[in-house]
């Protein structure tokens, strides 16, 4: 059964076999897995190369290990990163070795970005760009992903959202309350300006979207 208690962990790189292999773990017990295994656990964000052994003592390969507490890694959680030998064999072993503990389990798929993104260390906007900077084919969506996952475009939105809100309260105030001295007068006009501005703002920025999209489209077919 799936619990967001669990602490979980996946292979975070590619295809095996390769040269080095990434293995994340995420969660409560993070730091005691890595301690059991790998002897201790390294300063937050020092890499360490340490021996990773299995339940006998019997070593399973040598790896950098790097360790991040909470709330400052990826997830918000406390968690490790073994960087392994890409064989098949090894990263079973590293994988077999990690899911006996108790609590523990394998990743679902896109379940560290989740926590990610339930901890408030992405919003949605960032995460659907991380995950076009992870499919990404061609320079230009390389850069169309990065502009989305950076935070610029829900800096952008919020914005919007923060202008929008400021001119309803504006109009709500100016119809609720017109003959109150500490209201300003005829605010409409300049709150209308405002508004299309802000109009025209999104249509030039959804026009710029839906070019970069029509333009990747072309060079991919």
């Amino acid at each position: 059964m799936m619990r967001a208690s669990d602490t979980i962990f996946a292979l975070s790189s590619g295809a095996l076999p390769s040269g080095v292999a990434v293995i994340r773990i995420s969660g409560a017990d993070a730091h005691e897995i890595c301690a059991a295994i790998a002897g201790r656990v390294p300063d937050p964000r020092q890499a360490q190369l340490l021996t990773l052994r299995d339940e006998t003592g019997a070593a399973l390969d040598q790896a950098l290990v790097l360790s991040f507490r909470a709330p400052a890694s990826f997830t918000g959680e406390d968690c490790i990163e073994f960087h392994l030998h890409g064989g098949r064999a090894v990263v079973r072993a590293a994988l077999d070795r990690i899911s006996s503990f108790d609590n523990t389990r394998h990743a679902e798929a896109g379940e560290f970005t989740r926590r990610a993104f339930e901890n408030g260390k992405l919003d949605l906007v960032e995460a659907e760009g991380l995950s076009d900077i992870i499919v990404a084919e061609t320079e230009m969506q390389r850069r169309l992903a990065m502009e989305q996952a950076s935070g610029k475009l829900s800096e952008l939105y919020e914005g919007w959202a923060t202008a929008l809100s400021h001119a309803r309260a504006m109009i709500e105030a100016e119809l609720d309350f017109s003959d109150e001295e500490d209201i300003p007068g005829s605010v409409s006009e300049t709150i209308w300006l405002s508004v299309e501005a802000i109009a025209e703002a999104i249509r030039d920025h959804l026009t710029g979207s839906r070019t970069g999209k029509s333009f990747v489209m072309a060079i991919r077919s």
